[in-house]
């Protein structure tokens, strides 16, 4: 049977792989919608590829690029933030939601009031609108399957199994490039060590998180919205070769771990064919080759982002979002040549000095919140 798809974010490193799988099984999917920030060129290439009713480009400037590409084919071009959202909420089988940061907010709430399947890979809107989000989903009768590696290795893990036997959940983190740098050669880093991931092929916002190990503190608060088992329950581990992607321990002294490739096809195909499984063509692990697995305490004094992020489930009311918004500020900023490697985590830490407001209870007072943090943190960034 033919399953509809739509994919938001379809040029960066999730959409790609998820085209990928589905050239793998071409005669299962129908694509709906792709979308793309910009990169008018590529999502018209891949549009025409897959037959897809629409293609949507957040910036509305690239839209006239985009007419132009598609020129002479029935697929339907569009541009702007309303025009994402139109597109996500489409009636289709599944959505895969990989728009990177808070932009994907808004079309992410719009896939699950239309209550098919999300695939979420934006792991910025549950840290931000994570008890908004889960209230829709439960509202609209939506499934929302985690993308992310760690926390579909635990989702994985909990199948079959009650979540209150449950006596740990831990999520495995690489350590990024600078595992092993001295505080020294943080505060020299440059933007092009900090994307350049020992395991993983990301996009550059999410490398540099994964070396400052904001990424996991994201991660983080997002196990905390997708798996309730209570904050004092979840914990992280440096596991620098990815090989465990996650873990889940019972009361009953029973560890569970997901293992598999550094490639993010692997938990994109659990999703794509959840409850079932589909080839994805990636080289199975080789244990020998591997050799050993290691495992170590987050350090937290050299990577301050982890605690941060800690600190902020903990605390509540507004502040993951103040966050997550905070360190998109700095992230760009670090990118741009502006701060150096070790002011990210600063930046965000002054910013969640500042009053926090009470937790956002919808969607416009998520985005409220996300923007009066962006004005605080670009003030903070002045000041640096």
């Amino acid at each position: 049977m033919t399953r509809t798809i739509s994919i938001l974010g379809a040029t960066g490193s999730v959409g790609a792989s998820t085209l990928d799988l589905i050239r793998r099984e071409r005669d299962k999917w129908r694509v709906v919608a792709l979308t793309a920030n910009c990169s008018a060129a590529e999502l018209a290439k891949l549009a025409i590829e897959f037959d897809a009713e629409i293609a949507v480009v957040g910036d509305e400037a690239c839209l006239a690029d985009l007419r132009e590409a598609l020129s002479g084919t029935s697929i339907e071009a569009a541009g702007g933030a309303q025009t994402l959202c139109d597109a996500a909420a489409r009636s289709v089988d599944m959505t895969v939601a990989a728009i990177v940061g808070c932009a994907g907010l808004a079309p992410v709430m719009a896939a699950i009031e239309q209550g098919g399947t999300i695939a979420l890979a934006n792991k910025e809107a549950l840290v931000s609108a994570g008890d908004v989000m889960t209230a829709a989903v439960a509202k609209h009768g939506a499934t929302l399957l985690p993308v992310d590696s760690e926390h579909n290795a635990i989702f994985q893990c909990l199948q079959g199994n009650n979540i209150e036997e449950v006596r740990w959940i831990t999520l495995t983190a690489s350590g990024g490039p600078f595992r092993e740098w001295t505080q020294a050669q943080l505060e020299a880093a440059t933007p092009e060590q900090a994307v350049a991931h020992p395991n993983w092929d990301m996009g550059a916002k999410i490398s540099v998180d994964s070396a400052t190990m904001m990424n996991k503190g994201l991660e983080f608060i997002e196990a905390h919205h997708l798996f309730p088992v209570g904050l004092d329950h979840l914990r992280m581990v440096v596991h620098p070769q990815s090989v465990i992607h996650s873990m889940v321990e019972y009361r009953d002294g029973s560890t569970l771990a997901q293992l598999g490739p550094s490639d993010m096809k692997v938990p994109i195909a659990s999703c794509l064919a959840w409850p079932k499984r589909m080839s994805t063509g990636c080289e199975p692990l080789d244990l020998p080759a591997i050799g050993e697995l290691s495992f170590f305490a987050p350090d937290e004094e050299r990577f301050p982002a982890t605690k941060l992020a800690r600190e902020a489930v903990h605390a509540g009311g507004a502040a993951p979002a103040t966050l997550n918004a905070a360190n998109e500020v700095a992230v760009a900023a670090f990118l741009a040549g502006q701060i150096g490697f070790t002011q990210i985590a600063a930046i965000v830490a002054e910013t969640l000095n500042n009053d926090i407001q009470a937790a956002p209870s919808t969607l416009e007072e998520v985005l409220t919140v996300d923007s009066d943090a962006r004005t605080r943190a670009a003030e903070v960034l002045e000041r640096s």
